[in-house]
């Protein structure tokens, strides 16, 4: 019997009856990692080796991420860890869990308040790497650790785990707390009894109340659609008593409410009115800070940022569809299908919305692979999935190359090399697909996403410096100033990424309060006290600085290109000059 079916239940009524396949030789690197000791270790292993490059290396990627960092950082500065501020303005939009975790970082490295971006990812990182480990002991609930390991190896090698893994924001921890809960949750669906298993059962409410905690009410959608959903294809909802709701849901309300009630009294309620009525209403109803996008956009976004998976599900659909009825199946169509529709209804649309649904694709695909799935596949099916795989690495391969140039720049040798031998990979993988050879292809694809992220993320990201104005612009100022911390204002740059890198008090005002800025200072010349003026904000600050009798000092000067919007920038480091006699 196929691993699909492994945990089919007799009370489910029959497995679909199919033409037995011929007995499938597995490929030995599978026969040897495919067990439970080796394969997490494997697993880790790989995901260090995709996670980690670019950490160190990659300046804060406006503008979520130093939104999070700076507001962590804050907390830091200031001894609350209740109320969440970006400067001197609310940031009610999440709640409190990744600061939360981004402060324990900070803390537990040694660095406090001074700690480097770095120190911020830890928390992604290592969800990043929770969310492999757990997509294996989700897998195997249903089936061996050969099928496991494939299902870890497609989502250890998706794109967007990668990026979200290096950014200090919440979706790598909330999709940790997902997996965690869904892992729980399949055990408790093959129980298939009524009695409590209060083990599971705690897990599941602390990951519910976790992901509450770190992103609102979306792990509860996930989970719940997929609980409803199993309810609705089963006809049973007795299976879910296992879970132990009447202790469950107190248990995970006691967790959660104290930094509730706690931010209810020290905002009196205007939390709940941006978090709810603006910020997820609001991305509900339209699209948010020009992110609306029709139905069906991520549908086709998933070909990229799931990658390499879709060619390899695409090529396994006939074997996934022969084992419908297998509890895998239904458990990975009620976990995908009733959320990906909500996704794709909702108005606001990013690729890393539908990241938590990621597993469900991988853990139906692996059993597929595992059991042979491709061998017997028609020749569109087999070039259209090598097409799939192939396209993700060439394309790379041309941004790398193609993209410094439209910067002004040469493109970075290594992480050139590395991605032509990352798309040669991918043609390689994309050739045996085409054979309907899909376990040969897997380690190849993989093998083509380690050289992509040591390219990308090693040398091409971090070597495009004219996007890189933040960073640039901090060590610019080092530089002109005599100070140690320089008092700063800065007019038309206004980056949450500057404000992390130059300090909590750098001032982001019009340019023409920025020479009153400098003119307090304008008895003596007073490096200390330094102006950012983007050209566009030159003329108004010139003049502003003219009536009050200030002589501005040009220092220097950054360009760049904002990597928000493409605008070109020029900015002027001005300090105070001698005062007009």
């Amino acid at each position: 019997m196929s691993s699909m079916s492994d945990q089919h239940s007799p009370a489910d009524g029959p497995s679909p009856v199919s033409a037995a396949p011929a007995p499938v030789k597995r490929p030995v690197w599978l026969r040897l990692l495919g067990h439970d000791i080796i394969a997490p270790a494997v697993l880790v292993l790989l995901a260090l080796i995709l996670f980690v490059p670019g950490q160190w290396t990659v300046p804060p990627l406006d503008r979520d991420e130093p939104r999070f960092t700076q507001a962590s950082k804050q907390m830091l500065e200031t001894g609350n860890y209740v109320d969440i501020r970006l400067q001197d303005e609310p940031r009610y939009k999440k709640p409190i869990g990744i600061y939360w975790l981004q402060v324990v970082a900070a803390k537990a490295t040694g660095y406090g308040a001074d700690a480097p971006l770095w120190v911020y990812r830890l928390p992604s990182l290592i969800a990043g790497l929770a969310v492999v480990l757990l997509t294996y002991w989700t897998a195997r609930a249903f089936a061996g650790p050969p099928v496991a390991f494939v299902a870890g190896l497609l989502v250890a090698a998706a794109l967007i785990l990668g990026v979200e893994a290096r950014l200090g924001k919440t979706d790598a921890t909330l999709f940790a707390t997902i997996v965690l809960a869904q892992g729980a949750l399949a055990r408790l669906f093959l129980a298939n009894s009524p009695a409590p298993r209060w083990g599971l059962a705690l897990v599941f409410w602390t990951a519910m109340a976790g992901g509450v905690l770190v992103k609102g009410p979306v792990i509860l959608m996930v989970v719940g659609l997929t609980v409803a959903a199993l309810m609705l294809l089963t006809r049973s909802a007795s299976w879910f008593r296992a879970a132990a709701p009447l202790f469950g849901v107190p248990w995970m309300l006691l967790l959660i409410l104290p930094w509730f009630v706690a931010i209810w009294i020290a905002t009196e309620g205007s939390f709940f009115q941006e978090a709810i009525g603006r910020d997820l209403l609001g991305k509900v109803s339209e699209g948010q800070e020009s992110h609306g996008a029709p139905p069906l956009t991520h549908l086709a976004a998933m070909l990229a940022v799931f990658w390499p998976l879709p060619g390899f599900l695409l090529l396994a659909a006939p074997r996934i569809w022969a084992e419908r009825h297998s509890r895998l199946t239904l458990f990975a169509l009620a976990w995908f299908l009733p959320s990906w529709i909500v996704f794709e209804l909702v108005a606001t649309k990013l690729p890393h919305y539908t990241m938590p649904l990621l597993p469900a694709l991988a853990l139906v695909t692996a059993a597929a692979l595992v059991e042979g799935a491709g061998t017997t596949a028609g020749r569109a099916l087999r070039w259209t999935s090598a097409g799939l795989v192939a396209l993700l690495p060439v394309a790379i391969l041309g941004a790398v190359v193609a993209g410094p140039f439209a910067l002004g720049l040469w493109p970075s040798p290594p992480g050139v090399v590395l991605c032509a031998f990352a798309a040669l990979l991918g043609l390689w993988a994309a050739i045996r697909l085409a054979h309907g050879e899909a376990l040969a292809a897997l380690p190849r694809a993989v093998a083509a996403m380690v050289l992509m992220t040591g390219g990308v993320w090693g040398f091409s990201g971090p070597a495009l410096e004219t996007i890189w104005v933040s960073p640039r612009l901090a060590a610019a100022i080092s530089e002109v100033s005599s100070c140690e911390a320089p008092d700063v204002s800065s007019s038309g740059f206004s980056e949450p990424s500057f404000v992390f890198l130059q300090g909590t008090q750098t001032r982001l005002i019009p340019g023409d309060a920025a020479a009153a800025f400098l003119a307090e200072t304008a008895q003596m010349p007073n490096p200390c006290r330094i102006a950012v003026i983007e050209k566009r904000q030159e003329e108004s600050f010139l003049a502003a600085a003219a009536a009050t009798g200030l002589v501005p000092e040009l220092r220097g000067r950054v360009e760049g290109v904002n990597i928000n919007g493409g605008r070109t920038l020029d900015l002027g480091l001005y300090v105070a000059g001698p005062a007009v006699q």
